[in-house]
C-alpha cells in the first residue's frame, strides 16, 4: 500500500523556526493534495495547510505569513517551513495525501502519517 513518514519534529524555543518533512512511498500512481494537520492534546485536529500537485496552497488563516507548504512531486514528499513558532504550535504534526494508486481507476484514497511531535517552550 502507501506509506506517509513524517520527520523533522522537535524541541525549539519561541521565536524559532522547524522544517518538516512527509515522505509517500509504495503503489503510488499519482498523489493530488498534500496535506499538513496538527493535533493538540485535548483539542481536535486541525488543518495547517495542504498543497496540490500544481502548487496551489491553502492556509489556515492563523497561520498564513508563518508557515509554508512546499512539495517535490519527483520525491512525492511535502515539507513545512514553519517560522516564528509560538508555545500554542505545539502539538503532533500529521501529513495526509490523497493518493490514485492505480492508473486506469481514478480514484483517490486517503492515507495518514503516524505525526512528528513539535515542542516550542517559551
Amino acid at each position: 500500500q502507501v506509506q506517509l513518514v513524517e520527520s523533522g519534529g522537535g524541541l525549539v524555543q519561541a521565536g524559532g523556526s522547524l522544517r518538516l518533512s512527509c515522505a509517500a512511498s509504495g503503489s503510488i500512481f499519482s498523489i493530488n493534495t498534500m496535506a499538513w494537520y496538527r493535533q493538540a492534546p485535548g483539542k481536535p485536529r486541525e488543518l495547517v495547510a495542504s498543497i496540490t500537485d500544481d502548487g496551489s496552497t491553502n492556509y489556515a488563516n492563523s497561520l498564513k505569513g508563518r508557515f509554508t507548504a512546499s512539495r517535490d512531486n519527483a520525491k512525492n514528499t511535502v515539507y513545512l517551513q514553519m517560522n516564528s513558532l509560538k508555545p500554542e504550535d505545539t502539538a503532533v504534526y500529521l501529513c495526509n495525501a490523497l493518493v490514485q494508486i492505480r492508473p486506469r481507476e481514478p480514484i483517490t484514497y486517503v492515507y495518514w502519517g503516524l505525526g512528528t511531535q513539535v515542542t516550542v517552550s517559551s
